[in-house]
Formats: structure tokens, C-alpha cells, sequence
């Protein structure tokens, strides 16, 4: 198939180098003039322009947008809905917001042109080991695209049409959510360990639990690779943790349906609290436990 891949950043860039590998014919564009030659030098095709992309693809015509939620995401796709016609089919790879793709669907139906939401997992290893593609979209735009979507998911699948428009960033949108959930319990069982008494091998038994525990995932993986990278200690690293957004708006849709999410709710909060060089919250709880029980406090300045 032929397409172009809009935004070539760690997702996109890898995700246009995998279907150009499977055989398709991936125009490749980025604002940004050196992303774009730089991926041509590996004999992907480029366009330095919208105008120049859409102008090399052949009616009808597939973009997919694989820029950042939000208003990049919504001025690409204006600007590239101008360039295309009825028929032609807009794919949004990003983390957009399910409320927007439903919103999107419904403007670009009305020009003729078909929207498909794409929710994409597999970050910096996608490339090699392929991406998880949760689809959303009419029936009629999403499966003349699907020889696409399964070129990019891993050879033993990975790829699902979830339903109607926005239903793949939907579904994406909690996918996130689990992953801060489980995050999060990996972060607190390496600290018990880190803090206990025993000399213990942090990345060892990473690497040990991998293999046949009920705990064993890709993440676990990661985390021993974190700790062969940095060390126990990870001295090099700030406990500063960003959140993207599919968080809170997988904490908002379970607020909304009603549907209790401690968990994810909580990983959510500890992100919060990593960002904090001081807690003003945990400074008036030593206030009022100094207070009403004549506990001791920690001054600024004073020794540890």
C-alpha cells in the first residue's frame, strides 16, 4: 500500500522505517526539514511540504498524522483535510483525547473524507518488535487499511479493530491507564526491596522473576534492564515522573461511568507527587501531628 507518515519522532519515525521494511510505500514528512532527509538517506521516499506529500500519493489518498495530541494534532489535520478529497482517509496515531476523534470523524465525514483513530503501543522497541494497533473507525475506511495496521503489529498479532470512531483511542486511552497501574506496583515492591536490610540484586531478581513468575511481563524486563543500565542506586536518575494524559482521562471516564479505580487513580497521584520538591500537604500533617500528639518535626536546614 501507499501512504505518507506525517511527524517522524520516536513513534513515527520508526513506525513509517517498519512499513517501509514490510514492503509498502511510506512517504515520510516532518516540519522539521532534517528528520525528513534523514530518514530519505534509508530509502524512504520524502516531502517537504503538505502540498508536495498529498501531490505524491495516489488517489485515494492515506495520511497518518503521528504528531502530538492536541493542537498539533488538530492543526495537521486541518491543513492536510484542505489537500484531500472525498474518498482519501486520515488516520490520527496520537494519544488524542477519544472525544476529539468522535469530534473529528464527524467534520471530516461531512467533507467526504474518512477518519480512522489508531491507538499505538510498543514505544522505542516498536520497530523491532512491533506495535500494538488498537483501531477505531467505520468499517468501510478501517479494512482496506488493514494490511497496514497488521504490517505494523507483531507477527503473533497485536492488532484489533475496536469499534466505531474513536473507540481505538478509547480503548488505547485505557490501556494507559493499566500501564500506570502496574508501573506503579513495580516501582513500590523495587523500593521495599531497595530499603530492606538485605544486600539485595535489584536487576538480578528483575531478571529472575521474568522467568516463570505470575509477576513476569515486558515491563519487569524493562526494569531489569534499567538496573543493568544505571545501577541499583540510579543515581544518574530524578524521580520526576510526567503523565500524558490517558491517565487522567482514564481516571475521568471511570469517574464518569461510575466504575471504582483506585489503582489507576492512585498511580496517578504518585505522579503528581513526584513532581513536588517539597510537599506543603505532608509539611502540615507533621505541623498537626507536632500538634496534637507532641511529635518531633524536621526544621529546614536541620541535620536528617
Amino acid at each position: 500500500m501507499e501512504l505518507a507518515i506525517v511527524g517522524l519522532g520516536r513513534m513515527g519515525g520508526n513506525m513509517a522505517r517498519r512499513l517501509h521494511v514490510a514492503g509498502h510505500r511510506v512517504i515520510a514528512y516532518n516540519r522539521s526539514r532534517d528528520k525528513t532527509e534523514e530518514i530519505m538517506t534509508e530509502g524512504l521516499e520524502g516531502g517537504f511540504t503538505p502540498q508536495q506529500v498529498v501531490g505524491m500519493l495516489p488517489v485515494p489518498r492515506i495520511v497518518w498524522l503521528m504528531v502530538p495530541a492536541g493542537d498539533a494534532t488538530e492543526e495537521a489535520l486541518l491543513e492536510f483535510a484542505e489537500l484531500l478529497t472525498a474518498g482519501d482517509t486520515l488516520i490520527d496515531g496520537g494519544n488524542a483525547n477519544f472525544h476529539d476523534s468522535k469530534r473529528r470523524h464527524q467534520m471530516l465525514k461531512a467533507k467526504g473524507i474518512r477518519f480512522v483513530d489508531a491507538g499505538i503501543s510498543g514505544g522505542v522497541w516498536g520497530l523491532e518488535n512491533g506495535y500494538g494497533t488498537m483501531v477505531g473507525g467505520d468499517p468501510e475506511a478501517v479494512q482496506p487499511l488493514e494490511p497496514i495496521f497488521r504490517a505494523l503489529a507483531p507477527a503473533d498479532g497485536g492488532y484489533v479493530h475496536c469499534g466505531p470512531a474513536g473507540s481505538g483511542h478509547y480503548t488505547k486511552m485505557v490501556h494507559n491507564g493499566i500501564e500506570y497501574g502496574l508501573m506503579q506496583a513495580y516501582a513500590e515492591g523495587f523500593e521495599i526491596l531497595h530499603a530492606s536490610d538485605y544486600p539485595l540484586d535489584l536487576e538480578a531478581i528483575a531478571k529472575a522473576w521474568n522467568s516463570g513468575t505470575v509477576i513476569r511481563s515486558w515491563l519487569l524486563e524493562l526494569a531489569g534492564l534499567a538496573f543493568e543500565q544505571y545501577g541499583e542506586g540510579l543515581h544518574e536518575l530524578r524521580g520526576w515522573v510526567a503523565d500524558s494524559g490517558e491517565g487522567r482521562w482514564t481516571v475521568q471516564e471511570a469517574i464518569d461511568l461510575d466504575v471504582p479505580a483506585p489503582i489507576i487513580t492512585l498511580s496517578l497521584l504518585a505522579r503528581f507527587r513526584s513532581r513536588q520538591e517539597e510537599s506543603y500537604g505532608a509539611k502540615v500533617l507533621a505541623a498537626l501531628r507536632q500538634q496534637f500528639g507532641g511529635h518531633a518535626v524536621r526544621t529546614e536546614g536541620a541535620p536528617e
